[in-house]
């Protein structure tokens, strides 16, 4: 039997893919798909390259001038693309790359072979880290890793051969002046040591085992490991291989970090909670488990629910969904927001309550202003008391009697309430739902509670021979799920390996009113709680103005604890974003000209350039357009039905609630000053700001109106 030799993509050959000229990227196409074929055909041409440290990296010709690097092993049958390039830039690429196997961790990586003093140029649109020029000049006696032995930093992930100026580090800058020379999981890990965490503890939480004997000669069995899988793929045959290069800029659907590789499979012994800041990959992360799910944990009839809050998420969810599964996977993944399952439920059922969601508007504003007349006028209580009590107190904790309400928690309400108190403030809410029935309305958390109880009734009923229609529920944006929302997910499912897998942020608690404990849902995470710390999207300058935001604000972690800060870190560098005060929208729409401007002026035009302005209302976002239009700049504005992601060589415009979800290179964010008042006073607003803010990439301008 003859076996076929692996063929394996990094990823950067794939981000060298996305950048060539088209009738270049057909040469390439071709070529990588005979290659993928058989790579030890005679017809393919492997050329020794002068000067390169590791005499296994070959070049290959694809036509006169483009070159393809390729790693051809003197033993073994994994060939691996690694590059492509005109022939010179290919060669000086190749000269100080080696393509090795950690000792400890049985990882691939391909090892840039340098002195830390060698610095590349750093392009315009960017600026250096903080404190690498320092670093790269100081020679300082306090290194920060010193008390690791080589073999802990290997197993974080350190090259063997980095060892050296990984020890010579003695600043968080000088950390991030060798950042592109190291892998992501050594950087990550070095970090989070930095930030106090032992070795111990970051091999245990990336569930990484560093006790086998390894073999640093073995390519096939180190491109098993999480590790090698986050920046190598393996391609079994030409459609795999026609797949993964038509779209070489979504590289989210071939690689993952490996903590998010090792979350994303395997069976969990119940909840499984992930924390993560805004661009650390948590949505991506959720659907290559609802995948891994569908293909390996779901019988036939049953389904993989993947829910969020809203329905524009669901909608994008999905479209990224089929390009990321087979037909056969996404056959069994169903995608939608979790109001729009409960309607869907209420009407299977056949029931005539229609779902109340906003108390402002027709029926439900006529219901609430007549329970309101029937308030007791000696207790004196403002008309929004109420509306909170209903919210925070009520609904949130699926109150239904005065038995129930003269006990209930009241944390944070401020008004402290006594019994007699209490029992003249609950006909108001009794008389509201009353008004309701008689509309034939119903809230929606009062849908939600009801809804769960209707699934455990049917449950209980079927008993030993109830099957529940799901296999998993995989759940986005966490944090926006209120207590009700929570206790129905909680009862959609039976409790058991795999049942629930929640990933969220408290940072983008954008609903305060909806904010939740798990524990107190029957939702039991314990021992199962995970989180992501590389931001991936946006630049560490942006990060770290749009977490000063959140200054004096609570940041919980979905289980009445709460998350840090000090241990999150982006893998880019850019420009710090601009706060800018400004009088009014015209003053808003000329510096959002200048800056779409600069950053356009200075984009390579390979790629089309992302942007897009964020405001707080409808009214400034159209008022924005219409201003933009006016001076010559194509717009499109993203709506409930459409968030235009193909439109290119435009400025979108978005509320800040619409924008959540989506990214741009760059972003303008237009805001009333007041939404940087008291911290204790702007909780909600402050929160909304961070969104606005983490969707851009590279770029950001704040600008601030009366």
């Amino acid at each position: 039997m003859t076996f076929k030799p692996k063929v394996a993509l990094s990823q950067d050959f794939l981000g060298q893919l996305a950048k060539l000229p088209s009738g270049i990227y057909a040469k390439v196409m071709k070529w990588a798909t005979q290659f993928q074929a058989d790579p030890t055909s005679s017809g393919i041409n492997y050329e020794n390259i002068k000067g390169a440290r590791d005499p296994n990296l070959k070049s290959v010709r694809v036509d006169n001038d483009w070159r393809g690097i390729v790693f051809k092993p003197t033993k073994g049958d994994v060939y691996v693309l690694l590059y492509v390039d005109h022939h010179d830039e290919a060669y000086r690429w190749a000269e100080n790359k080696r393509l090795a196997i950690n000792p400890v961790t049985g990882a691939m990586q391909l090892v840039v072979l340098e002195q830390v003093v060698q610095q590349e140029s750093v392009p315009e649109a960017t600026t250096a880290p903080p404190g690498v020029e320092d670093e790269v000049k100081a020679t300082l006696s306090t290194p920060l890793f010193a008390a690791l032995s080589d073999h802990e930093l290997m197993s974080l992930g350190v090259p063997e051969e980095l060892i050296a100026p990984v020890r010579a580090v003695a600043t968080e800058g000088g950390l991030d002046a060798i950042q592109a020379r190291l892998p992501v999981e050594a950087y990550e890990g070095l970090f989070l040591v930095h930030a106090g965490d032992t070795v111990s503890q970051i091999l245990t939480s990336r569930e990484t085992r560093v006790d086998r004997e390894i073999d640093i000669e073995d390519f096939a069995a180190s491109l098993e490991t999480p590790e090698a899988q986050s920046r190598f793929v393996v391609v079994e045959d030409d459609d795999a291989m026609r797949s993964i290069m038509n779209a070489p800029l979504a590289q989210w659907r071939v690689f993952l970090h490996p903590t998010q590789k090792k979350l994303a499979s395997g069976d969990r012994s119940g909840p499984m909670r992930v924390l993560g800041q805004a661009g650390t990959g948590k949505t991506v992360l959720a659907m290559h488990r609802a995948r891994w799910l569908a293909e390996n944990r779901t019988p036939d009839g049953q389904k993989v629910l993947f829910t969020t809050f809203t329905k524009n998420l669901a909608g994008d969810i999905q479209q990224n969904l089929r390009s990321l599964c087979s037909a056969q996977a996404m056959a069994k993944i169903e995608v939608v927001n979790l109001d729009a399952w409960v309607g869907a439920f209420i009407r299977s059922r056949k029931l005539e309550h229609r779902i109340v969601y906003d108390r402002k508007q027709d029926a439900a504003r006529q219901a609430w202003e007549s329970a309101l007349a029937t308030k007791d006028s000696s207790l004196d209580l403002p008309d929004d008391f109420y509306e909170q009590e209903l919210e925070q107190v009520i609904l949130a904790q699926g109150i239904t009697t005065l038995a129930q309400y003269r006990v209930a928690r009241r944390t944070g309400r401020g008004v402290v309430l006594s019994r007699a108190k209490r029992d003249a403030v609950w006909p108001v809410f009794e008389e509201y739902r009353g008004q309701l029935a008689s509309r034939k309305l119903k809230e929606v958390d009062d849908a939600y509670r009801e809804v769960a109880e209707i699934i455990a009734s049917e449950a209980q009923v079927a008993g030993e021979s109830y099957t529940p229609p799901y296999s998993a529920i995989v759940i986005d944006e966490t944090q926006d799920l209120g207590p009700q929302a929570l206790t129905l997910l909680r009862a959609m499912i039976p409790a058991g390996e795999n049942d629930l897998f929640f990933v969220g942020d408290g940072h983008q608690r954008i609903y305060s009113r909806n904010r939740a404990i798990m524990s107190r849902c029957g939702i039991e995470i314990r021992g199962r709680s995970r989180k992501l710390y590389l931001n991936y999207r946006t630049t560490d300058e942006i990060r770290k103005q749009a977490v000063a935001l959140l200054e004096g604000c609570e940041i919980d972690d979905l289980d009445g604890g709460s998350d840090e800060d000090n241990r999150y870190k982006s893998l880019s560098h850019g420009p710090a974003p601009k706060l800018t005060q400004v009088d009014g929208i015209e003053s808003a729409t000329q510096e959002t000209i200048a800056f779409v401007n600069e950053w356009r002026a200075g984009h390579a035009p390979e790629v089309p350039l992302s942007l897009c302005v964020i405001t707080a209302s409808t009214k400034v976002r159209d008022a924005m357009a219409r201003e933009l239009e006016n001076a010559g700049l194509a717009c499109v504005t993203i709506d409930a039905q459409n968030n235009h992601a193909n439109a290119v060589n435009v400025v979108h415009l978005a509320t800040m609630h619409r924008a959540k979800g989506l990214e741009f290179d760059c972003v303008v964010v237009v805001a009333p000053t007041s939404y940087l008042g008291d911290p204790a006073d702007t909780d909600n607003q402050r929160k909304l700001l961070y969104v606005a803010l983490t969707r851009a990439k590279r770029g950001a301008l704040l600008l601030q109106v009366p």
